[in-house]
């Protein structure tokens, strides 16, 4: 083929002489050197940064720290723990000296970082057990005239310090505040005890109080009604001493009375003797009467009505007597009660009746039976007169039975005489009653202001009794309110307290500390990568493996031509001259690349995850680099190898080789998109780290256009170079 012989006769043109054939040599191992020595230095740098000199000062003076539970105290030197733990392995080649030395050291590079522990360091990280939270600090002294990278390294490595410290302090500050729950959970469980226990009371004393406000208010109920009735007894026993004076008086009075009816009756037996003595001298005279018949009749006739009128004369005498000392009994009777208050009357009457009653009966029944006596003598005597005037008048054998009359008439009179002496003893007998009623109707007088007063002590005592009852009343039902309000405060008290005790932790010891180290220390970053470098230099690899790819086809075309004069001038098509221009350089690339591989595979021990994968991809990339030179130079001449150093430094920046591309600036953050040597870095990072290889389809895609793209370029100007001109026979420029 006519490219294959232009690229063979490219090659002998550059291999005839010792010289042309080590600078081919020469071309081939430069990207090899390039990415080898870079990757190399930087294959583990943070595994020699204990070569790196570095100051740790402590000024720290310890702290003492006591245990909440137990009450012990312990010795602290946390600064001392940090410098222990940056001397063991720190990082850095660290160095225990002073502030002065520290500080000077830095200044003058003889140590890239210096770190100061002040002497408050443990008393500060202490201090927030002791509710007086001070926050601790540690001084870093860098200086970037030695290495910037070193104080930047510092900084990470001090971090790590402060998050051992950190956690190691917060481990012990969760413990103690753990154990503090504890003890919250322990009391807090005695709390809700006597909680419960206080709520058992406050309910019996509720139900008590309940109890004693219904007592208090019947107590206060019957007080007020004890405070009427002794009132309403106060007002009326105010007129019982003059009722009673009077009661008295009366019973005076019916003693008097009674008295001089004693004293009027004394002469009643003697009087009806007389009468007796009468009638029987009347039956005598009868006797004599029947004697004389005619004069007896005129004489029956006559006694007749004298007869009845004697009779009416005396039942007259009787009933008056009767009446009179009834009269005079109801009359007494009267006077005692008669001014006494309506409501007394009956309890007055009842006193004066039961001494009165036996007089009345006594003097009733002696007068009654008088009284029927008589009548029934004179009703018989009256009989027998008017019979005895009829036999007198029929016959003088009737004077018989006029004589036997007359002689009943003496003998009831007799008998009247013999019932007198048991009157006047009722009317003594009366008398006697009536001035024991004086006697004991004295001493009622006597005793009754005693009584008044006090009624009225007790009605005014009823009455305070009344007020203490209400009050008693009324301070009982606030008394039960309140401790029904009690209650339900120490109820809601009790649920609380069992609530919050529920919300505290009770932990056994195992469980208290696991937690308290995760809250000392509540994150982990757990490294899951979906692909890993290794180290720092396989990290880089990618981006030095394509920037000395570029390198490696850049030095090329300073030794090998873009195009074949020859082709040129025998007028062979520009494919073809194209494609013997590009084969020969993209040949020694694949040499560089198989070298550049192997030193950094076998030699530096980066092993791709996908090893012939990425050979045969930078076999890719190094092609499709040469095409983008050999374009250049085939357009632009010297101007174009120029402008493929140019384009070098451009992708150097914008191809996200060390820091994410994203971190760049506009305008180059737009040219990442635009760069060949972008999907260069890409495809090789997945298959150095066993990334997605659908992406690095898109790559090898992405390259392959940029390829034909470049080699169409080359085949458009080497058909337009078939044609020579004065610039092209003598350029103003040549390198």
């Amino acid at each position: 083929m006519t490219a294959v012989r232009l690229a063979l006769s490219e090659l002998k043109r550059l291999a005839a002489g010792r010289l042309p054939k080590l600078a081919i040599l020469a071309m081939a191992l430069i990207p090899t050197l390039y990415a080898g020595l870079y990757l190399f230095a930087n294959h583990d740098p943070y595994g020699q940064l204990e070569q790196v000199p570095a100051a740790v000062v402590v000024q720290d003076e310890g702290t003492t720290t006591k245990d909440a539970e137990t009450g012990e105290t312990t010795e602290r030197d946390f600064g001392r723990d940090v410098a222990d733990q940056l001397l063991d392995d720190g990082g850095f080649g660290w160095v225990e000296t002073s502030q002065a030395d520290a500080e000077a050291g830095v200044r003058s590079g003889r140590y890239d970082a210096a770190l100061i522990i002040g002497p408050t360091f443990s008393a500060d990280l202490a201090s927030a057990g002791e509710f007086e939270p001070q926050q601790a600090s540690l001084t870093l002294i860098t200086n970037d005239a030695n290495n910037y990278l070193a104080g930047t390294i510092s900084d990470t490595i001090v971090g790590k310090v402060r998050d051992s410290i950190a956690e190691e302090v917060g481990t012990e500050a969760a413990d103690t505040f753990l154990r503090g729950f504890a003890s919250i959970h322990t009391n807090l469980a005695d709390a809700v005890d006597g909680a419960q226990k206080l709520l058992k009371g406050a309910t019996t004393l509720d139900d008590g109080l309940a109890d004693a406000d219904d007592g208090a208010h019947t107590l206060a109920d019957g007080a007020a009604q004890a405070a009427d009735g002794a009132a309403t007894l106060d007002g009326k026993v105010g007129t019982l001493a003059s009722a009673v004076g009077q009661l008295d008086d009366g019973a005076g009075k019916l003693a008097t009375g009674l008295g001089t009816l004693q004293d009027k009756t004394a002469d009643l037996p003697a009087q009806t003797k007389k009468l007796s003595d009468g009638a029987a001298q009347v039956a005598d005279g009868n006797a004599q009467v029947a004697q004389y018949g005619r004069e007896a009749a005129d004489a029956a006739g006559q006694v007749l009505p004298t007869l009845d009128g004697a009779r009416s004369d005396a039942k007259d005498a009787f009933a008056g007597a009767q009446d009179d000392l009834r009269d005079r009994i109801d009359a007494q009777v009267a006077a005692v009660c008669g001014d006494v208050p309506a409501d007394q009357q009956e309890q007055c009457e009842q006193i004066a009746g039961k001494i009165t009653a036996e007089v009345r009966a006594g003097v009733d029944d002696q007068l009654d039976a008088v009284q029927q006596d008589v009548d029934s003598a004179l009703d018989a005597q009256r009989d027998d007169v008017q019979a005895a005037v009829t036999k007198v008048e029929g016959a003088s054998k009737q004077l018989d039975t006029l004589a036997d009359g007359s002689r009943q008439v003496a003998d009831g009179a007799a008998t009247l005489a013999g019932a007198t002496p048991q009157l006047t003893a009722g009317i003594a007998s009366a008398a006697d009653g009536a001035d024991r009623l004086a006697d004991g109707t004295g001493q009622l007088a006597a005793a009754t202001p005693a009584l008044v007063d006090g009624v009225h002590r007790l009605a005014d005592g009823t009455g305070q009794v009344s007020d203490g009852a209400a009050e008693l009343a009324a301070g009982t039902t606030k008394l039960a309110d309140g401790s029904g309000e009690l209650k339900g405060g120490i109820k809601e008290l009790r649920d609380g307290l069992a609530e919050g005790l529920g919300q505290i932790p009770d932990l056994d010891d195992q469980t208290r500390e696991d937690t308290a180290s995760t809250i000392g220390n509540p994150l982990e970053v757990r490294n899951d990568a979906l692909s890993s470098a290794g180290t720092y230099g396989a990290g880089l690899a990618p981006f030095f493996l394509s920037l000395a790819t570029w390198i490696g086809a850049y030095v090329l075309f300073l030794l090998v031509r873009p195009l074949s004069t020859r082709a040129l001038a025998a007028g062979r098509s520009g494919l073809a001259t194209a494609l013997g221009g590009w084969a020969t350089p993209a040949a020694i690339g694949v040499v560089q690349v198989a070298a550049m591989f192997a030193v950094t595979k076998f030699a530096l021990d980066i092993q791709p995850s996908y090893g012939l994968f990425t050979a045969l991809f930078l076999v890719l990339v190094s092609g499709t680099f040469v095409a983008i030179l050999q374009a250049l130079n085939v357009w632009l001449g010297a101007a174009g190898q120029f402008l493929g150093l140019v384009l070098m430094l451009v992708q150097l920046v914008t191809a996200g080789g060390t820091f994410p591309w994203q971190t760049i600036p506009q305008p180059l953050k737009a040219m990442h998109q635009f760069m060949p040597m972008t999907y260069a870095v890409e495809g090789l990072r997945q298959l150095l780290y066993g990334g997605n290889l659908a992406t690095v389809t898109r790559d090898v895609t992405v390259l392959l256009g940029v390829l034909v793209v470049a080699l169409g370029l080359t085949t458009l100007a080497a058909r337009k170079q078939r044609v020579w001109t004065v610039t092209k026979l003598q350029p103003e420029l040549v390198l």
